[in-house]
């Protein structure tokens, strides 16, 4: 009864923050979670759908199974990789949907990018102020999502996802690609040594690092920096949709490890064709 209780107050609470492309997807629905209710004592309140950040078991399994109510799917179709700032990107397919749950667990260990032809599945990732990432070829039926740190930025995981969503009939030309919540340039500081990574993968510093004159610090714009990633990879720059929501800045809403540390909760960004 109690785990009943709790599922049917977070129907009530789960708000979606809906990621819009800058061309209308008919049937693609693509979200980020809200916290909800914020307890200001407990860094993982209110809804996190994350198993490896060390929140309570129970309550990420009701968070889960509320979101999978709420979109009108079975538990098992809620598909999230175990994510380590990888380039890794998996398939979702009809082969991988008839493994037992150890062999797809395993399937999703140190992936950060998932990409799927099929219907009535959702693919998403979690994230703590770091890029997530929905991409869609509507006329191929192909979607995908990513979450890209720096490290995943520097090794441009975008391109490969790209490079993958082709591969499953897409065309770079046709792919829409929206950003979820994640910090903002004035949020994310860096040492030298992040610029310089930057700067070895061959990256525009100018227009995706500034300095605080103030403290001398270096400042990315990760948004920018996985646009000009996409955008080589052959993603018309008219098609990405860059996020205006900052998630240290707007931690009541969004999770963030930089205002909350890292023992906090996580924000989970998916994509679904119904």
């Amino acid at each position: 009864m109690i785990g009943q209780e709790l599922i049917v107050t977070f129907v009530i609470m789960m708000e979606l923050e809906i990621l819009k492309f800058m061309d209308t997807v008919e049937g693609v629905k693509a979200f980020s979670t809200t916290r909800g209710e914020v307890d200001g004592r407990n860094a993982y309140s209110g809804v996190n759908l994350c198993d490896y950040v060390g929140d309570d078991a129970l309550r990420v399994l009701d968070a889960r199974i509320t979101l999978a109510m709420q979109l009108g799917v079975d538990l098992d179709d809620l598909i999230m990789p175990r994510q380590t700032h990888s380039c890794r990107v998996a398939v979702i397919d009809e082969a991988f949907r008839l493994m037992d749950i150890d062999k797809q667990e395993s399937a999703l260990e140190g992936v950060d990018a998932l990409v799927t032809t099929l219907h009535g599945v959702v693919i998403g990732v979690n994230t703590a102020d770091y890029v997530p990432i929905v991409l869609v070829d509507g006329q191929a039926g192909v979607i995908a999502v990513a979450h890209a740190g720096w490290r995943g930025t520097v090794g441009r995981i975008a391109g490969a996802v790209v490079k993958e969503m082709c591969r499953q009939g897409a065309r770079a030309e046709r792919i829409q690609a929206a950003m979820g919540p994640s910090i903002c340039q004035e949020c994310f500081e860096v040492g030298d040594e992040v610029v310089e990574a930057f700067r070895k993968a061959h990256f525009d510093l100018d227009g995706i690092v500034k300095r605080n004159l103030a403290t001398g610090k270096a400042h990315i714009d990760l948004r920018a920096a996985n646009g000009d990633v996409l955008v080589a990879a052959g993603v018309p720059a008219a098609h990405i949709n860059l996020s205006q929501h900052c998630s240290r800045c707007e931690h009541d809403r969004f999770f963030s490890a930089r205002r909350l540390g890292i023992n906090s909760g996580r924000t989970f960004t998916g994509i679904i064709m119904p």
